[in-house]
């Protein structure tokens, strides 16, 4: 009898855990919140560094479980079990702005810092330790800049089904999703992207941004022929598709809502928002506003 009263108490037990994790409000998982990113103004240290790694007389590059050599030892306050995180300054190689004042608001914003993993030490010597990559985003490389790492806050995330396609303007701060994180300009659900607007501005990390566009704007550089969203000036128009006989342009016709996303990182002038639902894709140049 005791031996089914213990069972049944363990059963219950585990019932209760499931039904805690079920109660609990999903967050974002560590990937999108330690791999996501900043664009920043503020100073980075930049003292503490890779210098190469394990195997570098053919390895160029370290991911998750090797090891790498860090410039800083013992005598600089180093200890084993001192954890970093990896970051590298990145540039957009192709250079070609998606929409306009693109480059110009980024710029603004100022550095794009690319998360590249986190790394433990496991040895240390007077001026020099070893370190272990725990985990990696992409991979880390010569000259990868260490600062000691940090707890990121997992904010909670709103069902799905809670989105509204025709939200009307809520009303606060708006901004433009000025590029993607690794400089993509078309973004899907579970992609990072970066806002001009930060904790200058009174944006918190947890905080909800709704993605939009107008109608008509042709700022885009993608190919497109002029009101083609209205008039018969358009190829629609000539091939029969319609035209309206009144001037409506984008601030007189009702606006797209496209998608949702939570910031999991601020700086001053920007965000990094992680796009957690999306009806279609969203666009560099959309615009965003505080929900």
């Amino acid at each position: 009898m005791r031996g089914k009263i213990v069972l049944a108490g363990l059963i219950l037990s585990l019932s209760g855990i499931a039904t805690s994790a079920q109660d609990a409000s999903p967050v974002p998982i560590r990937k999108d919140l330690y791999c996501s990113g900043i664009v920043s103004t503020e100073a980075i240290p930049r003292d503490t560094y890779v210098i190469t790694g394990e195997g570098s007389n053919y390895k160029i590059t370290f991911q998750e479980g090797d090891y790498v050599y860090v410039n800083r030892g013992a005598k600089q306050g180093v200890k084993v079990g001192d954890e970093f995180s990896a970051i590298r300054h990145t540039e957009d190689a192709i250079k070609t702005q998606w929409t306009k004042w693109q480059f110009i608001i980024l710029r603004k914003m100022g550095t794009l810092w690319e998360d590249e993993g986190r790394v433990r030490v496991v040895v240390v010597h007077e001026d020099t330790s070893v370190a272990q990559v725990e985990n990696s985003c992409n991979y880390l490389q010569r000259g990868d800049i260490l600062l000691p790492f940090a707890e990121r806050p997992a904010p909670p995330l709103k069902p799905e089904d809670k989105f509204d396609r025709f939200a009307p303007p809520s009303g606060k701060a708006t901004a433009m999703i000025i590029t993607g994180k690794g400089y993509v300009s078309e973004l899907g659900s579970n992609d990072t992207f970066y806002v001009n607007l930060g904790s200058a501005q009174g944006v918190k990390v947890g905080d909800y941004f709704r993605i939009f566009r107008y109608t008509g704007t042709e700022h885009e550089a993608v190919f497109q022929t002029k009101r083609f969203a209205f008039d018969s000036d358009s190829w629609a128009g000539v091939y029969g598709f319609g035209s309206v006989p009144a001037k409506y342009k984008w601030d007189n016709t009702p606006r797209e809502v496209v998608g949702e996303g939570i910031v999991v990182r601020t700086s001053p002038n920007s965000s990094s928002v992680l796009l957690t639902f999306g009806l279609r894709e969203a666009y560099a140049g959309d615009y965003v506003e505080i929900e």
